[in-house]
């Protein structure tokens, strides 16, 4: 505790030079950007702070003290609403704060010893501030959700290796980081939870008294992909023919992508009805469906859908491979020619699917290969070739912010852990230190 107050202490000074208290309107880039840095940190160790507090307060206020609980003893119910009040949150996040704190502080046993914390690298972690509690609650409920079906070093090694990569993640891209991490350490837990996800799959239709018609879809991964990836196939197409359009009229606004996603749907359908062979698979989207050679021939072990978060079971796998618009990779196997050197300006179909294997989306914010196209780092007008060593995955966004604002790429041995490598302008990072990017980033590599 001692040491998370004074990195706190630390921290609110560093906020307090940067930002003395005037307006932050029209303030310097470099001094708005530090101050951001500075407002993390703060914001992390504060949250390390409180989770401590938090669980010795739950502590001292259990049920089993009954007028001698501390909560009970501030005029509350129980801890969590003690908190919940003083904090100004919720009970639900009360009682995660709570979680956390008691998961990550060493136990206090009734022998008055103290005892090892139950997840010594997140609080670790925690405490210098390098994940905050959001990231450490979700690391925490993944571990203890397998932890009776896994090996104590295999959790082990896991979470530290989680610990450390959160740190360079936000919740949303953690969250897909732990869906992989769990199906890896339970691969026998993924066809459950499949059943699961199938049992709930539902569409619902209903129009309302305006004549809109309202469609709700909820679809399990092996179901769901096709539509995501055809989805995303048309509207990407259709984003990139108005960029490309030159008689649009000027300052018209464009579709918001919701609005592009009910036309493709509609389109979908349209074609379906006048199509003559309905049993053929439609043009413009593949999905990509990759597995572990090994795990395929033994059965065991899981599969992943390039666009979709939720790992699938072998089973599915092979389900999937049998039909029809579905690229099963199978990693370990040949493949085709990759290296085109100077003969083809552009990147082939498998030159595309093998970079997608490798970065598994944009190597900058890790969006689904369909929204991706493949880059030249060295431009072919400049003698770049079209192979591997060359070509990396970037959306439009990413793209933008490579060449604009002086990021670069670096792409190592293919045989590297961590093959590909974003590296930041000075201005950014003073030691431009290389960050893993791609697959490295956004997976669950043990």
């Amino acid at each position: 505790m001692s040491t998370t107050l004074a990195q706190l202490t630390a921290a609110v000074s560093t906020v307090t030079e940067l930002w003395p208290g005037e307006r932050v309107e029209g303030a310097e880039t470099a001094r708005l950007v530090a101050l951001n840095v500075a407002l993390g940190q703060a914001r992390r160790l504060l949250d390390a702070a409180v989770t401590q507090v938090a669980s010795e307060i739950s502590r001292q206020s259990r049920p089993e003290l009954g007028a001698d609980s501390l909560a009970k003893q501030q005029g509350y119910r129980n801890a969590a609403t003690f908190l919940a009040t003083t904090l100004g949150t919720s009970t639900g996040e009360a009682t995660r704060l709570v979680q956390v704190g008691a998961a990550t502080a060493p136990r206090l046993l009734l022998t008055g010893e103290e005892a090892p914390a139950r997840h010594p690298h997140v609080g670790e972690a925690l405490a210098q501030g390098r994940i905050g509690k959001d990231a450490a609650a979700a690391i925490i409920s993944m571990l203890d959700d397998v932890a009776d079906r896994v090996a104590l070093d295999d959790l082990d090694r896991a979470e530290r290796t989680l610990a450390e990569q959160a740190a360079s993640l936000d919740l949303d891209q953690l969250r897909k980081v732990l869906t992989r991490a769990e199906a890896y350490l339970d691969p026998d837990g993924v066809a459950p939870k499949e059943d699961e996800l199938r049992a709930l799959a539902s569409v619902q239709v209903r129009q309302d008294r305006a004549g809109m018609i309202h469609v709700t879809a909820k679809l399990d991964p092996e179901r769901g992909a096709p539509v995501v990836h055809v989805l995303e196939a048309m509207v990407t197409a259709e984003l990139a023919a108005q960029r490309d359009e030159t008689g649009a009229a000027p300052g018209l606004p464009p579709k918001p992508i919701p609005v592009m996603q009910a036309d493709a749907l509609v389109a979908l359908c349209e074609h379906y009805l006048g199509c003559e062979h309905t049993d053929a698979p439609l043009s413009g989207a593949t999905v990509v469906v990759r597995v572990d050679l090994a795990d395929l021939r033994s059965g065991r072990g899981f599969g992943t859908i390039d666009g979709v978060d939720q790992p699938v079971s072998i089973g599915t796998v092979r389900r999937m491979a049998a039909g029809g618009g579905v690229i099963p990779v199978v990693l370990g196997g040949e493949s085709e020619i990759l290296d085109w050197g100077r003969r083809k300006r552009l990147f082939t179909r498998s030159q595309r699917l093998a970079l997608a294997e490798r970065d598994g989306g944009c190597v900058g914010c890790g969006a689904p290969p369909g929204r991706c196209k493949a880059h030249h780092l060295r431009w072919w007008s400049r003698g770049g070739a079209t192979d591997l060593r060359n070509g990396v995955l970037l959306c439009s966004s990413c793209h933008h912010r490579v060449h604009d604002n002086g990021w670069e790429i670096r792409i190592d041995d293919e045989t590297s852990r961590a093959p590909v490598w974003l590296i930041p302008p000075a201005h950014v990072d003073p030691a431009r230190t290389p960050r893993p990017a791609a697959r490295r980033r956004f997976d669950y590599v043990s």
